[in-house]
């Protein structure tokens, strides 16, 4: 009768290796963990960032498109004339419109006893009260700029620019020191995700701006709100309806654009970090392959013993294409399982909702076995090469 391998007989015949030498199975089974922890940890941390900045994005909508002054063909600043916001308004798709201008030359400061030079940055804008409207904006404390306030110096400051100030309320005694007037803050702002300018600014009406600074009219940057499914057929339109006499020099932005561009970068960075998960992938299989053909050397004797009581030669090379494959399944396991300790640890850490592509650990286990039977492959024909009387002589 001839002799065979029993499925059975397996499970034994792979571990015997793996057994006798734990500390040496635990250290080749390291590099394939490392490999599979790092594929399978970089697309679930990509996966869950991605799966966050798309929730964001759906949620600060992309409908909203900023008109804002450019420059001419010779490069001098342009300016949008004073009657941008009532030819954007007047545009097919355009449902709602805010014009805002930078105040130059204008500092900011919290009390008067400090220097003009210690200027902290902080722009001034002025603004009309339908900004939070339009921009789906929240305030953190007080009121916004309404019909009344608007004539009068009173201020409502962006995010950054209260944070900067020092001031976290919006008390009826708190005021700043706006361009060499006393600016009553009516309220402070939440951020703005999509219009980061209005962070660092402190805003304030356009009839107090041109009474106190000058303001001629002109807007610097309208936000528009579009029908969501013309936005694009809109943003074309915006140039020549701002600026007929000049459309060249306006610039039409979507800053939901901006977030989706992390899109790409973030693949980018991702094929990155996934060949190198591969390279030690690689390196963990080289290992592999290392400890298997000195495994083969070690045990000439109970190669040569088996094959004295029957043992085929195909019978010894499923052995040990067998512990090949079990030290990279092992490694597999280990990997995908820190995968998941690390995805879930970031996720928490930066307020995403773990996400674990089953594509990915079962694209990683996979990589691990196809690595572990290539290691396992020339070391497993060495051995069941192994004459039987050469190797109890040599042994």
């Amino acid at each position: 009768m001839r002799s065979r391998v029993l499925a059975a007989d397996l499970p034994a015949l792979a571990t015997l290796g793996l057994r006798s030498r734990t500390l040496r199975a635990a250290l080749s089974t390291l590099g394939i963990a490392i490999g599979i922890a790092a594929i399978a940890g970089v697309l679930g941390i990509a996966r869950s960032s991605q799966a966050d900045l798309l929730a964001r994005i759906d949620r600060l909508g992309t409908d909203l498109l900023t008109v804002a002054n450019g420059t001419r063909v010779g490069g001098d600043e342009a300016k949008l004339p004073p009657t941008a916001p009532a030819g954007v308004s007047r545009t097919g798709g355009v449902d709602k419109v805010t014009a805002t201008a930078a105040v130059r030359d204008v500092q900011v400061f919290r009390t008067d006893r400090i220097p003009s030079y210690r200027g902290g940055g902080i722009e001034v804008r002025t603004t009309e009260p339908t900004l939070l409207d339009t921009l789906d904006g929240h305030l953190e404390t007080g009121v916004f700029l309404n019909g009344s306030t608007v004539r009068y110096p009173v201020a409502v400051l962006g995010h950054a620019a209260a944070s900067a100030l020092g001031i976290t309320s919006a008390d009826p005694g708190t005021r700043i020191w706006v361009g060499g007037h006393w600016f009553a803050v009516a309220g402070i702002l939440r951020p703005f995700e999509l219009a980061p300018e209005i962070d660092r600014a402190v805003l304030i009406g356009e009839p107090v701006a041109a009474e106190y600074f000058g303001y001629d009219g002109h807007p610097t940057r309208l936000y528009v709100r579009t029908d969501p499914a013309r936005t694009a057929q809109v943003a074309t339109a915006l140039g020549r309806a701002a600026n007929p006499a000049e459309p060249g020099s306006v610039t039409v932005s979507r800053p939901s654009d901006a977030l989706a561009s992390r899109l790409l970068v973030a693949d980018s960075t991702t094929a990155l970090l996934l060949g190198l998960g591969a390279v030690a992938l690689l390196v963990g299989g080289v290992g592999i392959a290392n400890v298997m053909v000195i495994s083969v050397l070690e045990r000439r004797t109970e190669i040569g013993l088996r094959r004295a009581l029957g043992a085929a030669r195909g019978h010894i090379a499923v052995q040990f294409l067998g512990e090949s494959l079990l030290l990279s399944a092992l490694g597999g396991v280990a990997g995908t399982v820190l995968a998941a300790a690390v995805t879930y640890a970031v996720a928490t850490y930066r307020g995403w909702q773990p996400l674990l592509p089953a594509d990915g650990v079962w694209a990683g286990l996979g990589a691990a076995l196809v690595i572990g039977a290539a290691a396992g492959l020339y070391p497993a024909v060495r051995a069941a090469r192994l004459n039987p009387t050469d190797a109890l002589r040599t042994s």
